[in-house]
């Protein structure tokens, strides 16, 4: 069962790209609309399961919500850079270089920082499928020099791919920050690992604030750095309040496989990022995202290295 709520987020994240795709809008209204719905998700959560089976120790502990709060500021950089970055170069190739980026970054963090790779075999195969992960996204990406297909109307590579940099620096703080404010002493053992070691009660609290800090950290971006004010309560915006919602049921799940001993940071981030699958074929196949024969042979082997890569991650506790 474990294993199971682990692969939730891999399909609900890597539905957002597309999603968010078929809703329409500007980069800035996605990543509004998307913060919305997961503001729903995120007090739901806290007043429908935190409070009842948590208590308020949990659902109003000061220091939870400073956690939650900061995580969701992180959140919504990576989230803006991300859905800009979709703009400007197709989800079929923006979404493998950002699960290539976050699995590699989120799995060196975990293993460095939080000290989840304990022996030095789990380091030599933990490296090496990083080296496959980063090959595989680098090979979906792959341009047909010989290709005919009119090219992205929007497409800009090194806007970009400066979007994806700052999305992958602010995925990876989101994912570590729960687990390294504890691993710091900010966070007791006590209030991390209940009940029963799991850490259900600490990753579902999070959710709340979070969902606070994503939207206020977003209308920071969409009005200061996007400068898209005026234009940001339109229907598109709205109507990305699906996405947020597809996200958030991803995002519980992800936090709940994190703390989960028997899953663990790495293992989860790794796990959650096999959207990768969902995200690269879904936008050739449903958004339409035209590749010639020889870039579908380039995507199809660098998934399957992704994949491969993912899965070392995620069985690196058989090396220790």
């Amino acid at each position: 069962m474990a294993m199971l709520i682990a692969l939730i987020p891999a399909l609900a994240w890597g539905s957002v790209g597309i999603v968010t795709t078929k809703m329409g809008g500007t980069a800035a209204q996605g990543t509004l609309g998307m913060t919305l719905g997961a503001l729903i998700f995120g007090l739901s959560t806290l007043f429908f399961y935190v409070m009842p089976a948590a208590g308020a120790d949990y659902a109003l502990n000061p220091r939870i919500w400073i956690v939650g709060a900061v995580s969701g500021l992180f959140w919504a950089v990576g989230t803006a850079g991300q859905f800009v970055a979709f703009k400007k170069l197709g989800v079929s190739v923006g979404n493998p270089l950002s699960t290539a980026s976050q699995i590699a970054l989120n799995a060196l963090m975990a293993a460095s920082v939080l000290g989840e790779w304990t022996t030095g075999k789990m380091w030599i195969f933990g490296l090496l499928a990083i080296v496959a992960v980063v090959t595989g996204a680098v090979l979906t990406s792959l341009p047909d020099p010989d290709s005919q297909i009119a090219p992205n109307p929007e497409h800009d590579a090194k806007g970009g791919y400066i979007a994806l940099t700052l999305s992958s620096l602010g995925f990876m703080m989101y994912f570590v920050f729960p687990n390294l404010l504890n691993k710091i002493g900010f966070i007791s053992d006590a209030l991390h690992s209940a009940p029963d070691g799991s850490g259900l009660h600490y990753m579902t609290a999070i959710v709340g604030p979070q969902s606070i800090g994503q939207v206020v950290g977003a209308l920071i971006i969409v009005m200061f750095i996007m400068h898209e004010g005026k234009t940001m309560w339109q229907p598109a915006t709205f109507r990305n309040i699906l996405t947020g919602l597809i996200w958030g049921v991803g995002n519980i799940a992800m936090f709940i496989s994190a703390a989960n001993p028997e899953i663990g940071q790495a293992t989860a981030a790794t796990l959650s990022q096999l959207g990768i699958i969902v995200g690269t074929f879904g936008g050739i196949y449903i958004l339409h995202e035209k590749k010639t024969s020889r870039q579908m042979k380039y995507i199809i082997l660098g998934t399957v290295l992704v994949v491969i890569g993912a899965v070392i991650i995620s069985n690196l506790g058989n090396f220790a």
